[in-house]
């Protein structure tokens, strides 16, 4: 009893420092937000002043809240299909054709990913610049000038220019992921196939996805978490959520309205607006994606 009772007290004793750390970094200000939500408050002074529910109904209301939060999921949709697909192309090639320089490979696929966003948003910059810009420069070279433009400062283009670098800087590390889990399926399964008369396709399909599900599954939801969260860092740093608000997402715009407008009560709406768009997105996709989970 007193061995089960110190094995407990050690336990404890080894994870109340990261409990501490997480209710300090994460439980106090995701409760301070939603606490800040029904205040007027510009963060200069310590005067605020309680409005209610005023903030949320101001979310309703606000043009801007609509086109970000079609921009957050178009961007959710698309890096969800492309880095997927990118990703599992190349840990399967990688892993199972096993070309020679692979090592070379995985290392030009996974920089991408611990660049610093302000270099990636600086030479994606320079790439999308409609003076200086290597895009431009390689279609006036092959004669399509026509084609030419500000690609960050176009509404029909700004978007998707984002959606690029962010599948860019993403590929890398789905890839790596996907290629463990497919190292680890015993060679024999895809042996047996083959005698069975199974094709690469129908390996792939029957062998290869049930087995690396959990991954896609994880891979899945980590892609749509951090670009809730994270894609508004990209957009600040290149095209501050213009042209006319065709590039906003919900994150860039609550740093605007706190940092720029200093309005840091409808600031802390907007916040608690991204947290239950994300549960609930995050909720649907668990239940989508699950499935019994295959053993061999």
């Amino acid at each position: 009893m007193n061995q089960k009772r110190n094995r407990r007290m050690f336990v404890l004793f080894c994870t109340l420092p990261t409990l501490l750390l997480f209710c300090i970094f994460t439980i106090y200000p995701l409760f301070d937000g939603l606490y800040m939500s029904f205040f007027k408050w510009s963060g200069l002074s310590g005067r605020r002043t309680f409005i209610g529910l005023n903030n949320y109904l101001r979310l309703l209301k606000d043009p801007v809240i609509p086109r970000t939060i079609f921009n957050d999921y178009f961007l959710v949709a698309v890096k969800v299909i492309f880095i997927m697909a990118l990703a599992l192309l190349f840990a399967v090639v990688l892993a199972q054709l096993k070309p020679r320089g692979t090592a070379f490979y995985r290392f030009v696929y996974f920089f991408p990913n611990v660049m610093p966003v302000v270099t990636t948003a600086i030479l994606w910059t320079f790439i999308f610049s409609s003076n200086m810009g290597l895009l431009n420069a390689l279609l006036g070279a092959a004669g399509l000038d026509e084609l030419k433009r500000s690609w960050l400062g176009d509404l029909h283009t700004a978007l998707p220019c984002i959606a690029v670098v962010l599948i860019w800087a993403g590929v890398g590390l789905f890839m790596l992921m996907l290629m463990g889990a497919i190292s680890n399926i015993p060679r024999e399964l895809y042996e047996a196939a083959e005698i069975d008369g199974a094709g690469r396709w129908r390996q792939f399909c029957q062998i290869t996805i049930p087995l690396i599900w959990p991954q896609i599954k994880t891979s899945v939801v980590y892609i749509i978490t951090t670009t809730l969260n994270g894609s508004y860092v990209l957009v600040q740093l290149t095209t501050l959520g213009g042209p006319a608000n065709a590039t906003q997402v919900m994150g860039s715009y609550l740093y605007q309205q706190a940092f720029t407008n200093y309005n840091f009560g409808y600031a802390a709406a907007i916040g608690v607006m991204i947290l239950v768009l994300n549960l609930a997105t995050v909720l649907i996709a668990q239940l989508v994606l699950r499935r019994e989970k295959v053993e061999f």
